[in-house]
């Protein structure tokens, strides 16, 4: 009987622990329902899913295509060029691309844009069938830089397109919460698409590798299909020049807006310690391959697990101290990274770097989102692209020469401590980012 006792107490402690689980997990889920109920809205599910879909596919594509120059010519100078084709067409195009943003409609904007995309990744794959057959490495190393010149031309307007269309779908005391989520899409496809594209490289090859990527960005096409058409707030039209001058105006006597996209413009240029992984990956770590490959996914882990908790904690109060903060916390992360010879510091700085950048890139964007009038958005956006393209590619010409002319740790030291520099002069010239709110 004793025995009998004992076995039903035991199940019963059992069926409570799992019922307290159960009660747990609902009110865990529950909790992040509250807090996120933007995710409610099908129309911005399905923008998620595009913009997820989009970022990690052209992420592998690029990724895949890098590994495919370096295999096919073995010159590591063609791999970093990739970029740069990509870059002066996406920066140059940025200065007209607005103007059209703000006068067309915007989901066909994005529709056109995916399809070229996808258009571009059959065009690669065939290169990747006709290479060695039809064509000689040097023609498929120009038509592939071809391929992604033209690419960039596409971005210019996809990427103030997509910001534009965020504020379309969702109600303004939503914006915060929308730009997060919208953020925390680009970093999960950002993280996933490289590392994606890195095995399938190695399981189904290259061919197969680039054709997956026409899928994906057929997937982001669907889900971008599926989003009604939007309305056109601008509806008077001006000439370009005009047009082009306005924006550029509103920008630069807006001084919270100047002063958030030049805080973050200098901080990617001169606290990116990206470029200089695989110097630190082989010379200095002497980790390897696969801890190149840590190193490199550590940031945008940072970032992901950083936009999952502000999920539950949004950044509301105080968003100007606390974009000062986080961008003097990736500063500190920089420098101690630079110093660092020890492999697991060198990853948990890259996290939290990583992490400070996420709260950045959040209340970047939703002050953005919150002080651009709407028939301006896209204009806006585009000055953001060129300041944030710009500062990307120039972050890793900047790095490679400072390093070339004073060592890679210097020059990394040296990044993270200007960044520092530029927090305190902003503090210095535009008190009122300190006292702002993110108004309603």
């Amino acid at each position: 009987m004793k025995t009998y006792f004992k076995f039903f107490f035991l199940v019963k402690i059992l069926l409570l622990r799992q019922s307290y689980q159960k009660l747990s997990a609902l009110s865990l889920v529950a909790t992040f329902l509250s807090k996120n109920e933007i995710l409610k809205q099908r129309l911005f599910r399905r923008f998620l899913a595009f913009r997820l879909f989009f970022i990690g596919a052209l992420n592998m594509q690029i990724t895949i295509l890098a590994y495919w120059i370096y295999d096919i010519s073995h010159d590591v100078r063609l791999v970093g060029e990739l970029g740069l084709w990509e870059a002066i067409p996406a920066i140059g195009c940025s200065f007209i691309s607005g103007h059209f943003i703000d006068q067309k409609e915007k989901r066909n904007i994005l529709l056109t844009c995916s399809f070229i995309y996808i258009l571009s990744a059959l065009y690669f794959c065939g290169l990747s069938v006709w290479h060695g057959e039809e064509l000689t490495t040097d023609v498929t190393v120009r038509l592939v830089f071809l391929g992604i010149f033209i690419g960039g031309v596409v971005r210019s307007f996809i990427g103030p397109t997509t910001f534009t269309m965020v504020s379309l779908l969702v109600q303004r005391d939503k914006l915060a919460s929308a730009t997060s989520w919208s953020s925390t899409a680009w970093y999960i496809g950002s993280v996933g698409g490289p590392l994606i594209g890195g095995l399938l490289i190695g399981f189904v090859g290259v061919k197969i590798s680039l054709l997956i990527v026409a899928f994906l960005l057929s997937l982001a096409f669907l889900s971008m299909l599926f989003i009604p058409r939007q309305e056109i707030l601008k509806k008077d039209k001006e000439p370009i020049l005009k047009s082009l001058k306005q924006g550029l105006r509103f920008v630069f006597k807006t001084p919270i807006i100047l002063s958030v996209l030049s805080l973050d413009m200098f901080a990617v240029l001169f606290g990116g310690a990206v470029a200089l992984l695989p110097v630190y990956a082989k010379d200095i770590l002497k980790v390897g391959e696969m801890g190149f490959g840590v190193l490199r996914a550590a940031p945008g882990v940072g970032a992901i697990f950083t936009m999952l908790i502000l999920s539950f904690l949004p950044l509301e109060k105080k968003p100007g101290i606390k974009l000062l903060l986080a961008i003097t916390g990736f500063g500190i992360c920089m420098i101690v990274f630079g110093v660092s010879t020890w492999f697991p510091l060198s990853v948990a700085m890259l996290v939290l770097g990583g992490m400070f950048d996420a709260v950045s890139v959040v209340i970047r964007g939703t002050i953005l989102q919150l002080h651009t009038p709407d028939e301006m958005r896209g204009r806006v956006a585009a000055v953001n692209t060129m300041f944030i393209s710009s500062s990307n590619e120039l972050g890793e010409v900047e790095s490679g020469y400072t390093a070339a002319w004073m060592g890679t740790v210097n020059s990394v030291v040296f990044g993270g401590s200007m960044t520092l520099v530029v927090v305190l002069f902003t503090i210095l010239l535009v008190p009122s980012l300190r006292a702002l709110k993110l108004k309603k």
